[in-house]
């Protein structure tokens, strides 16, 4: 486990099938990349959130290495875990969760193989 990190997400939009990128902080967690899903502590969960809900395979772009990931958003003791993480290491999702009463989801992307 280590600090907070940028990837680039790939997902495909879920109304219009574009492919859409979105930089996101991320921890390495489980054999996977941790995303949160704060949306800067706003009242809606962010449209890739939403992008992934609907189509969970997705890609992420480290530097100039691409890879294919499933998303999967973590509930109950596993949430919990990783929630723990990610303020113990960026406090400022401590923040965010001040900010909205929804709980922010954390979404854990697994790699997997084929193509980006």
């Amino acid at each position: 486990m280590g600090g907070l990190k940028v990837l680039l997400l790939r997902t495909v939009g879920r109304r219009s099938g574009k492919t859409r990128t979105v930089p996101l902080g991320f921890f390495d967690l489980d054999n996977g990349y941790l995303v949160v899903a704060s949306n800067g502590g706003a009242p809606r969960h962010p449209a890739w959130y939403h992008n992934l809900r609907n189509q969970p395979q997705g890609a992420v772009q480290m530097l100039d290495q691409v890879m294919p990931v499933t998303a999967e958003v973590l509930s109950g003791d596993a949430r919990a875990r990783a929630w723990q993480h990610v303020i113990a290491n960026a406090p400022i999702y401590a923040g965010y969760e001040k900010r909205t009463t929804r709980e922010i989801p954390l979404v854990l992307l697994h790699p997997r193989q084929g193509p980006p």
